[in-house]
Formats: structure tokens, C-alpha cells, sequence
């Protein structure tokens, strides 16, 4: 170009060097930054990464910087990093970092790495956490699975969790081979259980399990050991929000004791492995079993104090009945003295006085008195007579006996079986058998 001498012209490199000259500067170096992660690699010990900021409003991509973890230091920072917070270097964590600008010549801007924050990234979790639980609040749903109970036996189950996972597997067998011998219907509901895809996953095989025709009685979500960043999948609004609406009751038992995610604050219930789900199961209808044998302890006992109290009053009776009758007697014979002497007695008080006036009336007197004698003494002889035809010894008179067996009377042939010695008793007269056949 006119004016312009070529001699004057900056090589590229020249430019690159002079702009590194430029940035390389000591309020560039050893900086502390936040930014999230993106695209995280680790090539030949060394972690290449990007790091990113956006817009809090729009998640748009405001800022963007390469940056680089030396193999000299990479191991000691992740190390510490994972430590304290339980997490890998991936993308979507967020961090604070402090790094040193520099510019190569031929790659351009990068930042170098040589320490990390963790308590930075920690308190990222724990806010996002708590977005999660106070959106869930605000709606008015963080405690509507919780609040849901089980049935006492649950044994209808649907499961989610990876195909051929360990995890299940030991659910499986725990549950199938309690000592209570309690059966289970289970079903697998499979679903990725780690990564980017697990909670669209997941909320499929949730909106599966209330398609089907027959419903279940609760969902147990399992997942076995694994890296700590896996459950980083779990930390979702989305799944969060359909676990805490679903309306059975739901068991989260993903990771380790000491991991805790989101899903712990809204499902139904928290175990820690995926065994301790089937326990908890088992140990529902064990409970169940439990009371069960109580209730039937406490009928067979009521029934057997009741059968025992009969027996009492039944041979209470029996001891009674053949002395009955002359009892019966013998009362209304004390009755009909009683009344006689009472008679006697009060004729001969009111005689004295008014012995002129009753001369009138002797005759009459004497026919009502013997009217009256006659009267009682019908009525004693029909109660004789009755007492007598229905005494034990009419009944024999009439044809019948009675035959015992060891004392107790025989009221029914199953009472008897071949080889009983029976005694009969008759209106003359008592026989002694042999029982042969009944």
C-alpha cells in the first residue's frame, strides 16, 4: 500500500510475542478466578480444561479462557479437590481457581493452574442444592412423597436402576431370601443411573411405572458404589420435582452413607445401599408377621379359657342333676309344713276370742279347710308325680339307659372307638361291654 513501507511490517510472531510482552504482566499472575468447567481432558498427565463464564440471567456465554493444569501439579490438585469436596473435575462444576496468564506465540491465550479453592466449589453445591429444596418449598411440594405411608406388607415393588447393575442385584437377593420366608413381587424399571441423561431417564421409568395396569405399592430408586461426581446427575430440579409429586411412596438408596443428594430431601424415604432397601422391606411385613402371631395367640388363649370355663359348669351340672329332683321335694315339702303349722297356728289364736262366733260357722269352715287340704294335697301329689316320671330312674323305667366311659356319660358314638369298656345302666340293673365296632 502507498505510504506504507513492507521493511516496517510486524511478522506474526513478532505481533504474538509483543501481545504476550503485554499480557504477561504481575497483575495477571497468580490471580484467583472463578469460572465453571467445560470440556475437561487429561492428556499425557497434563488436565487441559476450558473455562467459562455466563450470563446468571440468560446462561449465556459472556467469557471464555483455555486453560491448563501441569502434570508437575494436576495429581496433588485433583487429589485435594475430590478430598474435600467429593467431586471430579468435570464439566458444569464450578471453580475458583489461581491461574497465570500467558500467551504462546503459536497457541495463543492460556491460563496455567496452580491451586484451586474447593471450599469455593463446595458452597456452589450446596447453593444449587438449596435453589432445588426452596423452589420445591415455594411450590408447595418438597414434602408431599414424604408424607405418603406405606402399606403394612408392601410386596408389590417396582425398581429403578441399571440393567445388570450390582446394586440390584444385591437388592434382589436380599430380598428374595429373607428368613421370613415373605414373597415379593418385584419389577425392573430400567433407567441410566449415571451422566447427563440419567434424570430424563429416570422420569421416563417413573411415568412407566403409573402407566401400568396393575399399580405398585411403592419405587424403590437404587444405584451401587461408585464415584462420588456420578451423583452429580441426581442434583436436578426436573427429577427432584417429579419424585417429590409422584404419588407412591418412593426409596432412595444411591451411593454411600455419607452421599447425600437432593433426592434425600424429597423422597419417601433415605437408605444408604441398596441392601438396606430390601431390609427395610422385610422388615415391614417381619412387623406385620409379628403382630399377626400376637392376634392369633390372643384368640386361641380367650378360647381355650372360654372351652375350659364351659367344661367347669358343664360338669357342674352334670354332679347336680340326679339329686335334683329329691332337693326339689324336699322344699316344697318344708313349704307345705310351714304353711300347715302357720294355719295351725293362727286358727288357734283367733279361736279363744271368738270361739261363739265361729260355732255359727264350723261347718262351713271345716268344708273350706278340707276343700283346701284336698286342693294342696292334688297339687303336691302332680308335683310328686311329675318329679318322679321325669327322675333318671322313670327314664330307665321307661326302656331307656345310660351308658358311661370312665365315669362320663356317652352322648355321641364318636365318643367310643373298638376296645372301650362301657358300663350300662338299666332299670334293674347294670352291663358291662366291650366296644367292637360303632
Amino acid at each position: 500500500m502507498k505510504g506504507h513501507n513492507i521493511e516496517d511490517a510486524l511478522t506474526l510472531e513478532s505481533l504474538n510475542r509483543l501481545i504476550g510482552a503485554l499480557i504477561t504482566t504481575e497483575a495477571t499472575q497468580n490471580v484467583w478466578v472463578t469460572a465453571e468447567l467445560s470440556d475437561v481432558a487429561v492428556r499425557g498427565g497434563h488436565c487441559y480444561l476450558e473455562l467459562l463464564q455466563k450470563d446468571p440471567a440468560t446462561g449465556r456465554q459472556i467469557a471464555k479462557a483455555r486453560g491448563i493444569i501441569w502434570a508437575n501439579l494436576y495429581p496433588t490438585i485433583a487429589s485435594t479437590f475430590s478430598a474435600a469436596t467429593g467431586q471430579q473435575f468435570a464439566s458444569g462444576i464450578k471453580l475458583m481457581v489461581k491461574a497465570s496468564a500467558t500467551f504462546h506465540p503459536v497457541f495463543g491465550l492460556s491460563l496455567v493452574i496452580s491451586a484451586v479453592n474447593p471450599e469455593y466449589t463446595m458452597a456452589d453445591l450446596l447453593r444449587r442444592r438449596m435453589e432445588i429444596l426452596n423452589r420445591l418449598k415455594s411450590e408447595g411440594i418438597l414434602e408431599d412423597n414424604r408424607n405418603l405411608q406405606w402399606p403394612d406388607v408392601p410386596q408389590r415393588i417396582a425398581v429403578i436402576s441399571a440393567p445388570g447393575a450390582a446394586g440390584y442385584g444385591d437388592f434382589i437377593n436380599q430380598l428374595f431370601n429373607n428368613k421370613h420366608l415373605l414373597r415379593f413381587d418385584v419389577r425392573l424399571f430400567p433407567a441410566i443411573m449415571q451422566g447427563e441423561k440419567s434424570p430424563a431417564s429416570i422420569i421416563a421409568a417413573l411415568e412407566d411405572i403409573l402407566a401400568e395396569e396393575n399399580p405398585r405399592q411403592g419405587v424403590v430408586i437404587i444405584r451401587g458404589g461408585g464415584a462420588t461426581s456420578d451423583l452429580q446427575a441426581f442434583e436436578n430440579y426436573d427429577l427432584a420435582a417429579s419424585i417429590a409429586q409422584f404419588p407412591l411412596p418412593v426409596i432412595i438408596g444411591i451411593g454411600h452413607e455419607r452421599d447425600i443428594t437432593v433426592l434425600d430431601y424429597v423422597a419417601n424415604m433415605r437408605v444408604k445401599t441398596p441392601t438396606a432397601a430390601a431390609e427395610w422391606l422385610i422388615s415391614r411385613g417381619a412387623d406385620a408377621l409379628t403382630r399377626l402371631q400376637l392376634a392369633a395367640t390372643s384368640i386361641s388363649s380367650a378360647v381355650s379359657e372360654r372351652i375350659s370355663g364351659c367344661l367347669q359348669q358343664l360338669a357342674y351340672l352334670e354332679g347336680i342333676l340326679p339329686t335334683a329332683p329329691l332337693r326339689a321335694i324336699e322344699r316344697s315339702r318344708e313349704r307345705l309344713n310351714l304353711a300347715a303349722m302357720t294355719i295351725a297356728q293362727s286358727g288357734e289364736r283367733r279361736l279363744g276370742p271368738e270361739r261363739m262366733r265361729l260355732q255359727t260357722i264350723i261347718p262351713r269352715l271345716e268344708t273350706a279347710v278340707t276343700t283346701r287340704l284336698s286342693s294342696l294335697r292334688d297339687k303336691l301329689n302332680a308335683h310328686a308325680r311329675l318329679l318322679e316320671a321325669l327322675s333318671p330312674q322313670a327314664t330307665l323305667n321307661r326302656g331307656y339307659s345310660i351308658t358311661r366311659l370312665n365315669g362320663h356319660a356317652v352322648t355321641a358314638a364318636s365318643m367310643l372307638k373298638p376296645g372301650d369298656t362301657i358300663s350300662t345302666i338299666l332299670a334293674s340293673g347294670e352291663v358291662t361291654s366291650t366296644v367292637t365296632d360303632r
